[in-house]
């Protein structure tokens, strides 16, 4: 490329962002660093907000700062060459805070960006590629990042997007919409169909070379009409049409590094048996998966478990589900503390699931040792003591992760 290039893109990058409204303060803004030792890096799924997040961050940081978003199309022919004329174009800013986004897209922009470090610049990063960043990481960058994991908009956010209050009403109303900030401030659904093929033809099929796409849409389609549900690969293979498990375990892996959705393992002791175990599946997004699902009857419980493991999910990746003997509990919370959570999900309770959903929990309990267990309903509150334990029954709207894990 050019210098005039780099240098016009940049300026012109620059005014734009400028300009943008930054919105809603996230909820994860006061947890990020202001440090020059480390590069801080947001990643997440397309479009929940990583570059409004890091302009909150940068506004309030009020120092010069120097942008360059990588997935701009005029910059296609970056090559590694060219990090020298971008140092000149950053030199010509006076900038020592840099900020730039998706910039995996870059080749060996790993290289760079520890060579700012050394420098002393500041360094902010977005990227929403998992496996790209990981890999990347995990050799030059070791030791020298801090990774912060956004989300689409909480429900606390949505709530505060809106100006609504905590109730059924309007947990019904997030489980549907979801929390991506563009979706909802359009309510136009083809916002998020096109994320959605953005993601899986070139965040993936392109990225990976994978020539059946077909089989790829239709594996990411059961998922999502599978939230909240155990899946089996080798079970998958034949419906979506391909040969081998290890394909759809393939594709796991990308829609996992894209943070279309979450696996959530079986709790064990041992790495291998939980490895070997089923896993459940639960999708980034509520408004996802309505826009996404071909179910016609749509499970409402499953749709609020997947709510609390996306709210357990913001605090914690330690998360599994129990199964012993016939009995399930949904959420084993930081298994190896030394006292684990343990929750049960039930929209509604009722004489036809009371025993199966208090019996699961209670023997996740038994099994950890511990004498209180949560049960997160739709919209009652209550305490039921049994068989020794002491069981709290939650609304979901009223959930709040830190109040549960301190007891």
């Amino acid at each position: 490329m050019k210098l005039s290039e780099i240098r016009a893109i940049a300026t012109k990058q620059k005014e734009q962002v400028a300009h943008y409204d930054i919105g809603l303060p996230r909820e994860i803004l006061p947890s990020l660093p202001n440090i020059q030792t480390h590069a801080l890096i947001v990643s997440g799924i397309r479009r929940c907000g990583k570059s409004t997040l890091l302009l909150q961050f940068v506004q309030s940081l009020a120092k010069p700062w120097f942008y360059l978003n990588f997935e701009d199309i005029r910059l296609f022919p970056f090559a590694r060459e060219d990090f020298a004329l971008l140092d000149r174009v950053i030199e010509e800013s006076g900038c020592r805070l840099l900020f730039f986004d998706e910039i995996q897209a870059a080749e060996n922009w790993e290289l760079y960006i520890r060579q700012k470090l050394d420098q002393h610049f500041q360094v902010l990063i977005t990227g929403s590629n998992a496996s790209l960043l990981s890999s990347e990481l995990g050799t030059k960058l070791t030791g020298r990042h801090i990774s912060k994991l956004l989300f689409p908009f909480s429900y606390a956010e949505f709530l505060a997007f809106f100006g609504l209050s905590r109730n059924l009403d309007s947990l019904d109303r997030y489980l549907e919409l979801g929390g991506f900030p563009e979706y909802l401030k359009t309510s136009n659904p083809e916002i998020l169909m096109q994320l959605q093929s953005d993601i899986l033809y070139r965040d993936i099929a392109v990225r990976y070379g994978i020539r059946d796409v077909n089989s790829l849409k239709r594996l990411f389609t059961i998922l999502v009409s599978s939230a909240s549900h155990l899946i089996s690969p080798s079970k998958l293979a034949l419906p979506i049409g391909v040969k081998s498990p290890s394909t759809v375990l393939e594709y796991f892996s990308h829609f996992e590094s894209s943070y279309l959705i979450f696996l959530m393992p079986r709790f064990s002791w041992s790495p291998k048996s939980q490895a070997l175990a089923h896993k459940k599946v639960y999708m980034i997004d509520p408004g996802l998966i309505h826009t996404s699902s071909v179910s016609f009857s749509p499970d409402r419980g499953a749709f609020l478990e997947n709510f609390v493991y996306l709210e357990l999910r913001r605090h914690t990746a330690d998360l599994s589900y129990f199964s012993e003997q016939g009995h399930e509990c949904d959420f084993i919370v930081d298994a190896h503390a030394k006292v684990p959570l343990c929750l049960q999900v039930c929209r509604d309770l009722n004489s036809d699931n009371e025993a199966r959903e208090i019996g699961g929990l209670i023997a996740a309990l038994d099994f950890f040792n511990t004498k209180i267990g949560y049960l997160i309903t739709a919209d009652t509150r209550d305490t039921l003591l049994h068989s020794g334990k002491r069981i709290e029954l939650i609304p979901a709207h009223s959930m709040d992760f830190q109040d549960i894990s301190t007891g």
